[in-house]
């Protein structure tokens, strides 16, 4: 499982033209997920990203988490997170997870961030999507399961 996750100040997705989600201050977080992915490793992904400290606090340092901030999440799956360019110039996406299971584990990963007490938009899975967003910072993190598990 990979997220790459922005703090940003707003966000919102667009699909064929029209406002699908949006959110305001707080998280734009991109998944993926692979072969190897499980539902424990959706839930420990989920606590981790519920007590990451990364918003700046009075002194200007990384010491507020999601919800000390009150802000929200807009999740949108993104398969290409997994893509290897590694044998040539045009991606392969063999590490991808099937449609129908990254399907399942997006939504339960989602669940499961609900779950933890976070308000939780969503993109519209396996869609071509348009990502509008202003990132604050920027701050960007990448978490893959593998390296945390």
């Amino acid at each position: 499982m990979k997220l790459v996750i922005q703090n940003v100040l707003n966000a919102n997705v667009k699909c064929d033209g029209k406002l699908i989600s949006e959110i305001n201050r707080g998280f734009l977080i991109l998944v993926s997920f692979t072969q190897s992915d499980t539902l424990e490793i959706i839930k420990k992904i989920a606590l981790k990203v519920s007590k990451l400290r990364v918003f700046m606090d009075e002194t200007g340092k990384t010491n507020k988490s999601l919800k000390d901030i009150d802000g929200e999440i807009l999740s949108v799956s993104q398969f290409t997170l997994y893509g290897s360019v590694k044998d040539g110039n045009r991606p392969s996406f063999t590490m991808c997870l099937n449609f129908d299971k990254a399907k399942e584990y997006y939504l339960l990963f989602n669940e499961e961030l609900r779950n933890l007490g976070f308000k939780v938009k969503e993109g519209i899975f396996g869609e071509d999507m348009k990502i509008s967003l202003v990132n604050d910072g920027p701050f960007t993190l990448i978490i893959d399961s593998e390296e945390l598990l």
